[in-house]
């Protein structure tokens, strides 16, 4: 008799070379639509720059040393740019490479998971530079007490590599789901390892934030270990759906 799930998880049976295979298709079509997008952001570069460059007083107020300095920059920031527009793409790209094998249902809960990870995504990156740029511009400003004169690169490449690596880090607690729910890791491998994550987490915060600065990186760790802790209650109801579609499929694994 046709079971529908063995056409679910046929792709457990395909060969190691057809994964890989599917797998470069996948980050071919992602780059193709990064590329897309940051055709798209490059029309929005300057309204964008000048937006970012608010908490220094604008962009005339920093200064260009190099020739080749502006266009740079101008390359930074609409990658960051068309990183944005392209995420949905490329998170649907991912995610349908890793539910390959799952069951119909268990596929769509993970394109539904695409607006969230979008919104994550923007939600950290909204937090780095609301809360987290000023605090780290007014360290670094009055460390020495002297008139400090800012050069375009380095902001810019200071404040997207702060936007880029705080907004991926709240991605966590959804790609804590995404593995769980396709048996990779298990919520008591997160709630055992808490104490190592925190170092991690105190690790991280202290490359992300190069300050030094306790109160930054506090500022930094607090919202990430919260995340952590988000990520083990979404892992625990991850688990209980897939035990429960084990129960209901018993074939199935």
């Amino acid at each position: 008799m046709y079971n529908p799930s063995m056409e679910d998880n046929s792709a457990e049976k395909m060969p190691l070379s057809q994964h890989l295979e599917d797998l470069r298709k996948v980050l071919l079509r992602a780059i193709l639509g990064l590329f897309a997008g940051v055709i798209a952001g490059a029309f929005f570069v300057k309204p964008v720059l000048d937006f970012l460059a608010g908490p220094v007083g604008g962009v005339e107020k920093l200064q260009v040393i190099e020739v080749t300095e502006s266009m740079s920059v101008y390359m930074r920031v609409a990658l960051l740019i068309g990183l944005i527009i392209a995420l949905p793409w490329i998170f649907f790209q991912l995610f349908s490479f890793i539910g390959k094998g799952l069951k119909k249902s268990e596929k769509r809960g993970l394109l539904v998971a695409i607006p969230f990870a979008t919104i994550l995504f923007l939600a950290g990156g909204s937090f780095a530079f609301i809360v987290m740029l000023p605090a780290s511009m007014k360290f670094f400003t009055s460390l020495l007490d002297v008139n400090t004169s800012l050069r375009l690169s380095s902001y810019f490449g200071f404040v997207t590599n702060l936007i880029f690596w705080i907004a991926m880090s709240f991605e966590l607690p959804l790609l804590v789901f995404v593995l769980t729910r396709v048996g990779v890791i298990q919520p008591s491998f997160l709630t055992k390892g808490w104490r190592v994550a925190l170092v991690g987490i105190a690790v991280m915060a202290a490359v992300i934030t190069p300050t030094g600065d306790p109160v930054n990186m506090v500022i930094f760790m607090v919202p990430l270990f919260v995340l952590y802790l988000m990520s083990i209650g979404l892992s625990a109801l991850a688990y209980k759906a897939r035990q429960a579609n084990k129960d209901e499929n018993p074939e199935v694994e």
